[in-house]
Formats: structure tokens, C-alpha cells, sequence
């Protein structure tokens, strides 16, 4: 690939694994090679102060605790106090808790804010000898199909720089440099437009006690907890709404009706953004030695909390298959990345997606109609009263939901349950 900084000799460098990225699923690959042995350096666009205090989603589900736990990482990544498992379903007004305790053993979802986890999984990396550089402009991606691709870009001093390398993990997002750099038609892409549009809304304001969704025909709304003090709100809207239709005024009054709560308690807003819920997968997941991961190869509806932890997902298959051929010179791991990925990543999108269309459909039906709207109160009565329900839910929330293949389970750490691995 001919975009970006040349350089008119050979690469002066070489590593590993050159991880494109500094978000949860770039730090947590580089922090799992780290404890594996093996050498990588990270490649970040925006500056630190920038990555590490971006607001994005609050809850670290059990698998991925877990999964932390199995690398001997949790107690230095994960911030935030042990979810006591309920989630608060409020429809009409009327309160229903929901617990996502599925009957396992050992450490619960945690109450972790995207940027704390970035900043321990940054400062963990760095204790360890990490190389982490920010402000890396220009990127771009060559001989991908090669035995060792070149990493090419420009530092924050302006000189142009490459590194040779054995694998590349992309990183970067979905508007991220690294699936640009596959050809066209490698990839296909399947998206799925919801036609449903979200206020988001940042305050400082006191955070609930769990997470809470309401349910109503005023529309959807959600609030949970991003913080001691802070909270982080949803507002279902129409996706062609600007975010200064909203005024704070409009924005507590509407929070107040539709979470049913009169006596809700305002803050200073600091962010609002208007966003369309969508869904997308790329497939496969590899080109060559280049391997995305996260939201460079797929986008969840926010229903769910499945974003970032498919990303720590992706992370951890990803570390694994590459410790397993540089130490063992078993490529397994690599030839089944794609595919174990995808299954769990169209298992999350299925959930998420019946989440969002029945949270959404069983309350305002001007676009659902009532039909659809009798359909989703109807799911919704069942996951309330019906304890099978109530533990499917809690498997899909936790995601430990389905019985991994027979690699899945490669070590290091124990087995999270019978039907599920930590590694999974």
C-alpha cells in the first residue's frame, strides 16, 4: 500500500506485533504479549491526555473479569467496585430488578468506566517496559499478505519512521486506518440500520444505584453510573435530531417523565452528542498478517454493554493464538481467529439486538405499532416472571452463554464454569 511516509531504506526497527491503537483493545493485546513474553510496540494517533479521558461504556461483564483474572491482571486493570448484578427495568413506572447472577463461580462484572480501564491497562503497560507512543500521524500498513508487513509513520517530532513486524493487530476503530488497508473486496460487510436515534447525555449528577432502563410511551430512556459523581444519560430520539434541540431544560424534563422519577436530580451538563443506533460486521476478521480487532471489525447497538467487552474478547483470542505460534509454532489459534471471534461477536449482535428492539418497541409505537408493541411487552412479562428467562438473560449479560469449541481453553488460568472458559 503506497498511502503515507515512505522511507527510502530498509526499516531500522522491528518487533512482534505492532498494535494500532491505544484503546481498551490495543492495550489489553499489548498488555497480554507483555505477560506472554513477547515484544510489541503501540501506535497511537491522538495524544495521551485525549485517549485516557475518553467517556465511553461503564461495565466490565464476568467473562471479561474473568478473563483478566486468568491472566493475573485484574486486580491492576480493573477500577470501579463488583456490579452487584442487578440491573433495574422500570416500565410505566413500575420497578422490576433483574439479576445477571447465572449460577457460576468466581469474580462478578465490575462498575469500570472505559477511561479508568485505559488508564490502569496504559499504566500497567508502561510499568512493564512497554513501548507506547502517542501522536504517531500518518499511519499506514504494507506487504500485509508478506511474511513481515511494515508499519510506516510519522512521530511527534515530525520524523518518519518503520517498523518491520511479524503481525499487526488493528486496533484503531471503525474509521481506524487498519481495515482501510485491506483491498477491496477481502472484507464483507453486514449492516444493520435500527432507525432509531439516542441523545446522549453526560452531567455531573448523582449516579443511580444500578443501571436503570425505562420503558414507556414517552419513549426510551436509560441512566447509569459513570463515576462517584457522575452519570451518564440516554434519551431515545429521532436520529435526525441536533443535539442543540436539546436545552438543558428539555433534557430533565424529559428524563424526569420518561425514568418516571419527578425528584430526579440535575446537573451541570458537559457533554450531549446525538447518535444513530447501528450494527455492523466485517468479515473475515484477517487479511494476511493483519488482524482486527474490536471496533475496527464490528459495531454493537449500545443495548447490552457488548461494545468494548467484544473488543477485550477479540483482545484476548488474539494474544493467545499469537503466544501460541511464536512459542510453539502452533498456527491453530491464528487459522481459527476469524471464526471464533464471529461466533460470539453475531451471538452479542443477536442479543443486543433483541434488547434494543424490545425496549424500544414496547414502549412508543408511533413506528412499531401496537402488534410489535404487544410482541415486546410480552418478552418483557416473560423475562420478568419466568426464571428460565431470567437466567438465559443472565448468561447473555455475563457472556457466559454458550460452550466455547474444543481450542477455546488454551491456558493460562482455570476453567470459569463447565460450559465456559475464561479464554473464550
Amino acid at each position: 500500500m503506497a498511502a503515507g511516509p515512505q522511507e527510502s531504506r530498509e526499516p531500522s526497527e522491528s518487533t512482534t506485533v505492532v498494535v494500532i491503537g491505544a484503546g481498551p483493545a490495543g492495550l489489553t493485546v499489548a498488555n497480554l504479549l507483555r505477560r506472554s513474553g513477547i515484544d510489541c510496540v503501540i501506535l497511537e494517533r491522538l495524544s495521551r491526555g485525549r485517549v485516557t479521558q475518553r467517556q465511553r461504556a461503564g461495565i466490565v461483564e464476568t467473562r471479561a473479569v474473568r478473563m483478566f483474572d486468568s491472566w493475573g491482571l485484574a486486580d491492576q486493570v480493573l477500577g470501579g467496585a463488583p456490579s452487584d448484578g442487578l440491573m433495574e427495568f422500570r416500565v410505566d413506572g413500575e420497578s422490576h430488578l433483574v439479576s445477571d447472577d447465572d449460577g457460576s463461580e468466581g469474580p462478578r462484572a465490575r462498575l469500570c468506566p472505559q477511561q479508568v480501564l485505559v488508564q490502569k491497562l496504559t499504566a500497567t503497560y508502561l510499568a512493564d517496559g512497554g513501548d507506547l507512543r502517542y501522536e504517531a500521524a500518518d499511519i499506514s500498513l504494507h506487504d500485509l499478505a508478506g511474511d513481515r508487513p511494515t508499519v510506516r509513520y510519522r512521530s511527534a517530532d515530525g520524523t518518519l519512521r518503520a517498523i518491520s513486524c511479524a503481525f499487526v493487530a488493528g486496533c484503531d476503530g471503525d474509521h481506524g486506518v487498519s481495515r482501510a488497508a485491506v483491498p477491496d473486496g477481502v472484507l464483507t460487510a453486514h449492516a444493520f440500520d435500527h432507525g432509531i436515534g439516542w441523545l446522549t447525555v453526560l452531567a455531573d449528577a448523582p449516579p443511580p444505584a444500578r443501571p436503570l432502563l425505562a420503558v414507556s410511551a414517552h419513549g426510551f430512556a436509560a441512566h447509569f453510573a459513570r463515576g462517584p459523581h457522575t452519570s451518564r444519560y440516554y434519551l431515545q430520539c429521532p436520529p435526525e435530531d441536533r443535539p442543540d434541540a436539546w436545552p438543558d431544560s428539555r433534557i430533565w424534563e424529559a428524563l424526569r417523565t420518561r425514568l418516571a422519577d419527578p425528584a430526579l436530580v440535575p446537573g451541570p451538563i458537559t457533554d450531549r452528542e446525538v447518535f444513530r443506533l447501528r450494527s455492523v460486521v466485517h468479515e473475515p476478521m484477517r487479511y494476511g498478517r493483519l488482524f482486527l480487532v474490536g471496533d475496527a471489525a464490528h459495531i454493537v447497538s449500545p443495548l447490552g454493554g457488548k461494545g468494548m467487552n467484544l473488543a477485550l474478547h477479540d483482545a484476548d483470542l488474539f494474544a493467545r493464538a499469537v503466544r501460541d505460534s511464536v512459542h510453539d509454532h502452533d498456527d491453530t489459534g491464528l487459522h481459527a481467529y476469524s471464526r471464533r471471534c464471529l461466533r460470539r461477536v453475531w451471538n452479542d449482535q443477536e442479543f443486543s439486538h433483541w434488547l434494543t428492539r424490545t425496549l424500544h418497541d414496547a414502549g412508543d409505537d408511533t413506528h412499531s405499532g401496537p402488534f410489535q408493541r404487544g410482541l415486546a411487552r410480552a418478552r418483557l412479562d416473560r423475562l420478568f416472571t419466568s426464571r428460565n428467562a431470567a437466567r438465559t438473560f443472565a448468561e447473555l449479560m455475563t457472556g457466559l452463554d454458550f460452550v466455547p469449541d474444543a481450542e477455546a481453553h488454551d491456558g493460562p488460568g482455570p476453567v470459569a464454569r463447565g460450559s465456559a472458559s475464561a479464554g473464550d
